[in-house]
Protein backbone atom coordinates (compact mmCIF):
# COMPACT_ATOMS: atom_id res chain seq x y z
CA UNK A 1 0.00 0.00 0.00
CA UNK A 2 1.42 3.41 -0.94
CA UNK A 3 2.06 6.06 1.50
CA UNK A 4 0.18 8.97 1.80
CA UNK A 5 1.28 11.89 -0.19
CA UNK A 6 1.75 14.93 1.97
CA UNK A 7 -0.14 18.03 1.42
CA UNK A 8 1.87 20.61 3.25
CA UNK A 9 5.43 20.82 4.81
CA UNK A 10 6.75 18.42 7.83
CA UNK A 11 6.57 21.07 10.59
CA UNK A 12 7.57 19.98 14.31
CA UNK A 13 6.79 23.06 17.10
CA UNK A 14 4.21 25.09 18.92
CA UNK A 15 2.67 28.50 18.14
CA UNK A 16 1.01 30.96 20.57
CA UNK A 17 -1.40 32.63 18.37
CA UNK A 18 -3.49 35.67 19.63
CA UNK A 19 -6.85 34.61 18.22
CA UNK A 20 -9.04 37.17 17.49
CA UNK A 21 -12.43 37.74 18.40
CA UNK A 22 -15.38 36.52 15.65
CA UNK A 23 -13.96 33.61 14.63
CA UNK A 24 -13.71 29.79 15.75
CA UNK A 25 -10.64 28.17 17.27
CA UNK A 26 -10.84 26.12 14.21
CA UNK A 27 -11.02 28.56 11.84
CA UNK A 28 -8.09 30.27 12.97
CA UNK A 29 -6.23 26.92 13.09
CA UNK A 30 -7.32 26.09 9.30
CA UNK A 31 -5.83 30.09 8.48
CA UNK A 32 -2.53 29.24 10.40
CA UNK A 33 -2.19 25.64 8.94
CA UNK A 34 -2.27 27.43 5.59
CA UNK A 35 -0.11 30.11 6.30
CA UNK A 36 2.38 27.51 7.42
CA UNK A 37 1.62 25.20 4.38
CA UNK A 38 1.77 22.31 7.26
CA UNK A 39 1.11 19.43 6.83
CA UNK A 40 -0.14 18.34 10.41
CA UNK A 41 -1.89 21.08 13.09
CA UNK A 42 -3.61 20.88 15.82
CA UNK A 43 -5.18 23.33 18.77
CA UNK A 44 -5.40 22.88 22.31
CA UNK A 45 -8.46 23.94 23.76
CA UNK A 46 -11.28 26.18 21.79
CA UNK A 47 -11.81 29.77 22.77
CA UNK A 48 -15.60 30.62 21.94
CA UNK A 49 -15.42 33.26 18.84
CA UNK A 50 -16.29 35.87 21.22
CA UNK A 51 -12.93 35.15 22.78
CA UNK A 52 -9.50 36.14 21.67
CA UNK A 53 -6.07 35.61 23.13
CA UNK A 54 -3.71 32.79 23.56
CA UNK A 55 -4.34 29.60 20.98
CA UNK A 56 -1.41 27.16 21.07
CA UNK A 57 -1.07 25.29 17.77
CA UNK A 58 0.45 22.31 17.89
CA UNK A 59 2.68 21.36 14.39
CA UNK A 60 3.37 17.53 13.85
CA UNK A 61 4.71 15.67 17.07
CA UNK A 62 3.80 18.48 19.09
CA UNK A 63 -0.13 17.54 18.40
CA UNK A 64 1.06 14.13 20.28
CA UNK A 65 1.66 16.35 23.60
CA UNK A 66 -1.73 18.23 22.95
CA UNK A 67 -3.62 16.37 26.43
CA UNK A 68 -1.11 17.96 28.60
CA UNK A 69 -2.07 21.23 27.46
CA UNK A 70 -5.78 20.83 27.36
CA UNK A 71 -5.86 19.42 31.07
CA UNK A 72 -3.66 22.55 32.14
CA UNK A 73 -4.79 25.44 33.93
CA UNK A 74 -5.90 28.89 32.23
CA UNK A 75 -5.98 32.46 32.60
CA UNK A 76 -8.39 34.93 31.43
CA UNK A 77 -8.67 38.72 31.70
CA UNK A 78 -12.23 39.04 31.51
CA UNK A 79 -14.96 41.83 31.61
CA UNK A 80 -18.60 41.00 33.35
CA UNK A 81 -21.61 43.22 32.62
CA UNK A 82 -23.80 43.29 35.79
CA UNK A 83 -27.64 43.71 34.94
CA UNK A 84 -28.22 42.04 32.00
CA UNK A 85 -28.72 38.43 31.50
CA UNK A 86 -28.10 36.53 28.06
CA UNK A 87 -29.17 32.67 26.94
CA UNK A 88 -25.85 31.80 26.24
CA UNK A 89 -23.93 33.79 29.25
CA UNK A 90 -22.23 36.10 26.39
CA UNK A 91 -22.56 39.03 24.65
CA UNK A 92 -23.79 36.46 21.76
CA UNK A 93 -26.61 35.54 22.80
CA UNK A 94 -30.46 36.97 23.49
CA UNK A 95 -30.93 39.02 26.32
CA UNK A 96 -33.34 37.36 28.91
CA UNK A 97 -33.42 39.69 31.71
CA UNK A 98 -32.74 43.17 33.10
CA UNK A 99 -32.17 44.35 36.55
CA UNK A 100 -30.45 47.28 38.30
CA UNK A 101 -27.27 46.73 39.29
CA UNK A 102 -25.81 49.96 40.48
CA UNK A 103 -27.03 49.35 44.12
CA UNK A 104 -24.76 46.48 44.00
CA UNK A 105 -22.02 47.28 46.42
CA UNK A 106 -17.96 46.66 45.74
CA UNK A 107 -18.36 44.96 49.13
CA UNK A 108 -21.39 42.59 48.08
CA UNK A 109 -19.17 41.83 44.89
CA UNK A 110 -15.95 40.87 46.70
CA UNK A 111 -18.23 38.45 49.06
CA UNK A 112 -20.01 36.96 46.36
CA UNK A 113 -16.77 36.42 44.50
CA UNK A 114 -15.04 34.42 47.73
CA UNK A 115 -18.30 31.87 47.35
CA UNK A 116 -16.78 31.41 43.64
CA UNK A 117 -13.56 30.92 44.59
CA UNK A 118 -11.46 27.11 45.52
CA UNK A 119 -13.05 24.06 44.38
CA UNK A 120 -16.29 24.84 42.67
CA UNK A 121 -19.39 22.94 41.40
CA UNK A 122 -20.12 24.06 38.10
CA UNK A 123 -23.37 23.15 35.67
CA UNK A 124 -22.08 23.12 31.73
CA UNK A 125 -24.18 25.60 29.76
CA UNK A 126 -26.36 24.45 27.30
CA UNK A 127 -24.38 26.80 24.83
CA UNK A 128 -21.12 24.30 24.82
CA UNK A 129 -19.33 22.06 22.83
CA UNK A 130 -20.21 18.77 25.47
CA UNK A 131 -22.20 16.38 23.74
CA UNK A 132 -25.83 14.39 24.72
CA UNK A 133 -26.39 11.30 23.10
CA UNK A 134 -23.87 11.96 20.69
CA UNK A 135 -25.24 15.43 19.75
CA UNK A 136 -23.18 18.57 20.76
CA UNK A 137 -24.98 20.65 23.68
CA UNK A 138 -25.46 24.16 21.58
CA UNK A 139 -26.96 22.21 18.88
CA UNK A 140 -29.87 21.28 20.89
CA UNK A 141 -30.12 25.13 22.70
CA UNK A 142 -30.73 26.19 19.26
CA UNK A 143 -33.54 24.31 18.68
CA UNK A 144 -34.54 25.23 22.29
CA UNK A 145 -34.14 22.27 24.17
CA UNK A 146 -32.65 21.40 27.42
CA UNK A 147 -31.22 18.47 28.73
CA UNK A 148 -29.98 18.01 32.00
CA UNK A 149 -26.32 18.49 32.60
CA UNK A 150 -24.40 16.42 35.85
CA UNK A 151 -22.63 18.89 37.70
CA UNK A 152 -19.00 18.97 37.93
CA UNK A 153 -16.08 19.76 40.31
CA UNK A 154 -13.21 22.37 39.02
CA UNK A 155 -11.13 24.91 40.26
CA UNK A 156 -10.90 28.12 40.54
CA UNK A 157 -7.50 29.92 41.61
CA UNK A 158 -8.42 33.27 41.61
CA UNK A 159 -11.66 35.49 40.60
CA UNK A 160 -10.69 38.65 41.30
CA UNK A 161 -12.20 42.04 40.57
CA UNK A 162 -9.24 44.71 39.18
CA UNK A 163 -11.58 47.50 38.45
CA UNK A 164 -14.99 48.43 38.42
CA UNK A 165 -16.89 51.27 36.38
CA UNK A 166 -20.30 51.16 37.60
CA UNK A 167 -22.05 47.49 35.96
CA UNK A 168 -18.67 47.00 33.67
CA UNK A 169 -16.45 44.69 36.16
CA UNK A 170 -12.86 43.68 34.85
CA UNK A 171 -11.84 40.44 36.45
CA UNK A 172 -8.82 38.47 36.47
CA UNK A 173 -9.46 34.90 36.62
CA UNK A 174 -7.18 31.30 36.81
CA UNK A 175 -8.83 28.24 36.67
CA UNK A 176 -8.71 24.68 36.12
CA UNK A 177 -9.14 23.04 32.86
CA UNK A 178 -13.16 22.42 32.36
CA UNK A 179 -14.21 25.81 33.97
CA UNK A 180 -16.80 27.76 32.20
CA UNK A 181 -15.98 31.58 32.63
CA UNK A 182 -19.49 32.29 31.23
CA UNK A 183 -20.98 29.81 34.07
CA UNK A 184 -19.04 32.17 36.23
CA UNK A 185 -20.44 35.38 35.38
CA UNK A 186 -23.89 33.89 35.41
CA UNK A 187 -23.36 32.87 39.21
CA UNK A 188 -21.92 35.91 40.18
CA UNK A 189 -25.30 37.68 38.91
CA UNK A 190 -27.14 34.59 40.36
CA UNK A 191 -25.36 35.69 43.85
CA UNK A 192 -25.67 39.41 43.26
CA UNK A 193 -29.43 39.34 42.44
CA UNK A 194 -28.80 41.40 39.32
CA UNK A 195 -27.78 38.68 36.62
CA UNK A 196 -24.48 38.79 34.58
CA UNK A 197 -22.83 38.56 31.78
CA UNK A 198 -19.54 38.44 29.34
CA UNK A 199 -18.70 40.60 27.12
CA UNK A 200 -14.90 40.66 26.46
CA UNK A 201 -12.86 37.75 27.12
CA UNK A 202 -9.47 37.06 26.86
CA UNK A 203 -7.25 33.97 27.26
CA UNK A 204 -3.89 35.47 28.87
CA UNK A 205 -2.55 31.74 29.83
CA UNK A 206 -2.47 28.12 29.38
CA UNK A 207 0.34 25.68 31.20
CA UNK A 208 3.15 27.11 31.32
CA UNK A 209 2.70 29.75 28.50
CA UNK A 210 1.55 32.38 31.14
CA UNK A 211 1.47 35.93 29.77
CA UNK A 212 3.82 35.26 26.83
CA UNK A 213 4.60 37.35 23.53
CA UNK A 214 1.42 36.23 21.02
CA UNK A 215 1.56 36.58 17.33
CA UNK A 216 -1.87 37.90 15.27
CA UNK A 217 -2.84 36.45 11.97
CA UNK A 218 -2.00 39.69 10.14
CA UNK A 219 1.38 39.57 11.65
CA UNK A 220 1.72 35.72 10.06
CA UNK A 221 0.52 37.36 6.56
CA UNK A 222 3.30 40.05 6.99
CA UNK A 223 5.95 37.53 7.81
CA UNK A 224 4.92 34.60 5.27
CA UNK A 225 5.51 37.23 2.34
CA UNK A 226 9.41 36.86 3.61
CA UNK A 227 9.69 33.17 3.03
CA UNK A 228 8.82 30.35 5.39
CA UNK A 229 12.21 30.43 7.52
CA UNK A 230 11.13 33.31 9.09
CA UNK A 231 7.49 31.96 9.53
CA UNK A 232 9.38 28.68 11.00
CA UNK A 233 11.60 30.92 13.82
CA UNK A 234 8.34 31.99 15.07
CA UNK A 235 7.94 28.39 16.57
CA UNK A 236 8.55 27.15 19.98
CA UNK A 237 10.20 23.75 20.46
CA UNK A 238 7.86 20.87 20.97
CA UNK A 239 9.31 19.97 24.77
CA UNK A 240 8.25 23.71 25.83
CA UNK A 241 4.54 22.20 26.46
CA UNK A 242 6.34 20.52 29.21
CA UNK A 243 8.67 22.57 31.54
CA UNK A 244 6.45 21.80 34.27
CA UNK A 245 7.87 18.04 34.39
CA UNK A 246 11.25 17.03 35.00
CA UNK A 247 13.69 16.33 32.72
CA UNK A 248 15.87 12.91 32.92
CA UNK A 249 18.93 12.50 30.78
CA UNK A 250 19.23 8.50 29.18
CA UNK A 251 22.84 7.34 28.16
CA UNK A 252 23.02 5.27 25.43
CA UNK A 253 22.02 2.07 26.77
CA UNK A 254 18.83 3.62 28.75
CA UNK A 255 17.92 5.10 25.15
CA UNK A 256 18.21 1.89 23.70
CA UNK A 257 16.00 0.01 26.46
CA UNK A 258 13.54 3.12 26.04
CA UNK A 259 13.12 2.78 22.12
CA UNK A 260 12.08 -0.41 22.64
CA UNK A 261 9.83 0.40 25.37
CA UNK A 262 11.31 -1.27 28.11
CA UNK A 263 11.43 0.17 31.43
CA UNK A 264 14.54 2.45 32.51
CA UNK A 265 15.48 2.75 36.36
CA UNK A 266 18.34 5.61 36.94
CA UNK A 267 19.72 7.05 40.44
CA UNK A 268 17.05 9.19 42.37
CA UNK A 269 14.40 8.64 40.22
CA UNK A 270 12.17 11.73 39.94
CA UNK A 271 8.73 11.58 42.26
CA UNK A 272 6.57 13.65 39.64
CA UNK A 273 4.29 11.03 37.14
CA UNK A 274 5.73 12.46 33.69
CA UNK A 275 9.07 13.14 32.77
CA UNK A 276 10.87 14.33 30.07
CA UNK A 277 13.70 12.24 28.53
CA UNK A 278 16.78 13.51 26.56
CA UNK A 279 19.25 11.78 25.35
CA UNK A 280 22.72 12.14 25.85
CA UNK A 281 23.38 15.08 23.02
CA UNK A 282 20.21 16.19 24.77
CA UNK A 283 17.91 16.33 22.00
CA UNK A 284 14.30 15.40 23.14
CA UNK A 285 12.88 11.92 22.86
CA UNK A 286 9.77 12.31 24.09
CA UNK A 287 8.13 11.36 27.81
CA UNK A 288 7.71 8.66 30.36
CA UNK A 289 6.08 7.44 33.31
CA UNK A 290 7.06 6.86 36.40
CA UNK A 291 6.23 3.58 38.46
CA UNK A 292 5.84 2.95 41.81
CA UNK A 293 9.13 1.47 41.97
CA UNK A 294 10.57 4.56 40.18
CA UNK A 295 11.33 3.06 36.66
CA UNK A 296 10.39 4.94 34.00
CA UNK A 297 8.97 3.57 31.04
CA UNK A 298 7.89 5.38 27.45
CA UNK A 299 4.46 7.02 27.34
CA UNK A 300 4.78 8.82 24.21
CA UNK A 301 7.56 9.32 22.05
CA UNK A 302 8.92 12.01 19.79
Amino acid sequence: MSRRKRKGRALNGLLLLDKPSGITSNLALQKVKKIFNADKAGHTGSLDPLATGLLVICFGRATKLSDFLLNSDKHYQVLLKLGVSTDTGDADGRVTGRQDALSVTDVQIHRALRHLTGDVEQTPPMYSALKYQGTRLYKLARKGIEVERPPRQVKVHKFELIKRDAEILQMDVHCSKGTYVRTLAEDLGEYLGCGAHVFGLRRTGLGPFVNRELHTLMKLDEVSATGFTSLDEMLLPVDDALQSCPAVLFDETMMEKIRNGHPVRIPQSPTQDIVRIYDVSKRFFGIGTVLEDGRIVPKRLD
